[in-house]
């Protein structure tokens, strides 16, 4: 499994969801200006992330499960 590279993009996929949402979480506990000026669009960036994530997780699972 870790030969494959659709398992390489997914996994960094998932992390940079991940990255995003620290960096999210980060700047939400901080707060002030840059907290309000930049939280929507944070919160935007994690959402598309997540959904390319799903996206790729869902392709790896029909791709690589179907012979198994």
């Amino acid at each position: 499994m870790t030969n494959d590279p659709l398992f390489w993009a997914m996994s960094a996929s998932v992390l940079a969801v991940l990255g995003i949402l620290m960096w999210g979480i980060g700047s939400f506990g901080k707060g002030g200006d840059y907290n309000r000026k930049h939280a929507n669009k944070i919160m935007r960036w994690r959402i598309g992330a997540q959904f390319f994530a799903v996206v790729m997780i869902l392709i790896f699972v029909y791709l690589r499960g179907e012979g198994s």
